[in-house]
């Protein structure tokens, strides 16, 4: 099993045990922030405008991380 710490996106399978009834569920997924992947705010970082910032939820671009539902299911 191949793990990359360095992507937003993450996934497991939980355990299945072959005396549970019930089927398995599948691989579940998990979004990690953008910010746990810096170590310090770097200085003189771009900012959102305010009417920006307050409908994306922070100022600055590089902590913004759009939520995309890993289990819609695309065409």
């Amino acid at each position: 099993m191949e793990v990359n710490l360095l992507k937003p996106i993450k996934s497991y399978t939980p355990y299945h045990s072959p005396f549970d009834p019930c089927p398995p569920i599948g691989r579940k997924y998990y979004r990690t922030p953008p910010q746990l992947y810096m170590t310090f705010q770097p200085p003189n970082l771009p900012q959102f405008s305010p009417r920006e910032a307050l409908q994306k939820g922070t100022l600055w671009p590089a902590f913004y991380d759009f939520y995309e539902n890993p289990y819609d299911r695309r065409s």
